[in-house]
Parts: structure tokens; sequence; C-alpha cells
């Protein structure tokens, strides 16, 4: 599965949002209104389905699916 679609199959669970909804360079939080705390639970959801650890600095960097791609394929290799 390519990961950018890998990632919106994790949000799209956990968020309780359409696939369509998720457009890969508009922010999350301004896109649907992903607060702080469904930040979070995002984080951990994509290190488990990724097996990663994502370090405070590499979250700070998460604001698009396009973002949390760079971060993802940055940390397989």
């Amino acid at each position: 599965m390519e990961i950018k679609n890998k990632i919106k199959e994790v949000l799209v669970n956990l968020l309780k949002v359409k696939p369509e909804e998720l457009k890969d360079d508009v922010a999350l939080q301004d896109s649907i209104g992903v607060d702080s705390t469904e930040m979070v639970e995002s984080v951990i959801a994509l290190e488990k389905a990724f097996s990663i650890k994502l370090s405070p600095k590499e979250i700070t960097k998460f604001s698009t699916i396009n973002d949390i791609e760079r971060v993802i394929v940055s940390k397989q290799s």
C-alpha cells in the first residue's frame, strides 16, 4: 500500500472523516478542524501503523498529508 494512502486510511478511521476531506496539501487543522488531542491520537496511530517512533521535533512538522508522508518516508529510509 502506498504510504500516502495508508496515512489517509489511518486518519479516516481515527478522525471519522470522509477520504475526500483529506486533501494532500491543506492543513489538517484548517481543513477538517483537527484539534490538539486528535493530533496526538493521530501521531500514536501513525506510529503503530508504520512501526516507527516520532520525535516531538518531527511531530511539529505535521501539518498536511504531504508533510506527514515526508516525515514517515524519512524514518523508513
